[in-house]
């Protein structure tokens, strides 16, 4: 999260756009941009380990800092302080149970939705790890459990696509907008279980029937890519006083255009 907060900056900065960036990880470390504020002010996981009355390990560690945070949501009000019309990234942390299994998040959108904020998810996966069928249905069905859990808009990324090949580039291409039914012969083939070949093509159809997540590739070194990006969060949060709405078939088609492109630019190399 931290590499993509670092590149989005740097592309706001180039367009000549404010933007601003609120660290809420507790074990973040060095991250290379400033941060209006940082939850480690307030409570940090090392601190929370090493607090021999309370004995958490890293993962627990970091829960009792989020539920921490939840209780203390003036402190981010009063870091804030008064903002209009800037653009924020929340760099949050990684553990997906905080999406899933515990309602903090859920909490941090529903208090920023109350001081009208415009809230968007980004949900990045490793473009590298979702090259196989089957991690790639592990990866969708998180991205999906974050979307119900948190009920916001959210924007699905592939990240480091700089780093995968020509060959691994085009491959993935079919899994920015899956056909579920075909990931279904390309997962059971593989399987020898009947009840494992039945849970798959059962989770399939349940990705299938809600149709809800698409991705993008973000490509880091690519400004277009960057730019794709960042105009379909704008969309999305209708960022800016003067933008005009856009009808949801008019957006799909802009953004299977512009992802087209991204892959006519960069698979034919």
């Amino acid at each position: 999260q931290s590499t993509y907060c670092s590149t989005m900056v740097q592309h706001c900065e180039a367009l000549g756009r404010a933007v601003q960036v609120v660290n809420l990880d507790p074990a973040a470390e060095l991250f290379s941009y400033p941060v209006v504020a940082d939850i480690r002010e307030l409570i940090e996981v090392d601190d929370v380990m090493e607090d021999d009355s309370l004995r958490f390990g890293p993962n627990g560690g970091l829960v009792f800092c989020m539920e921490y945070f939840a209780n203390n949501f003036n402190w981010l009000e009063e870091s804030l302080g008064h903002v209009e019309d800037d653009y924020i990234l929340f760099d949050c942390p990684g553990q997906i149970e905080l999406y899933t299994h515990l309602p903090v998040m859920k909490q941090l959108v529903e208090q920023l939705q109350q001081w009208e904020f415009r809230v968007c998810g980004v949900f990045l996966v490793d473009s590298q790890f979702m090259v196989e069928s089957f991690k790639f249905i592990s990866g969708i069905l998180a991205a999906l459990s974050a979307m119900i859990s948190l009920e916001i808009p959210q924007i699905n990324i592939m990240t480091k696509m700089d780093l995968l090949s020509k060959k691994a580039k085009k491959e993935i291409e079919k899994y920015l907008d899956p056909d579920m039914y075909s990931m279904i012969e390309d997962s059971t083939n593989m399987l020898k279980s009947k009840m494992f070949k039945k849970l798959t093509k059962s989770i399939c159809g349940l990705i299938d029937d809600y149709g809800m997540v698409r991705f993008l590739p973000f490509d880091r070194s690519d400004e277009e890519s960057i730019n794709i990006v960042l105009q379909h969060i704008d969309l999305t949060i209708q960022y800016g006083e003067d933008l005009e709405f856009k009808e949801p078939k008019e957006y799909e088609e802009d953004k299977s255009a512009l992802v087209d492109e991204y892959f006519q630019d960069h698979v034919n190399e």
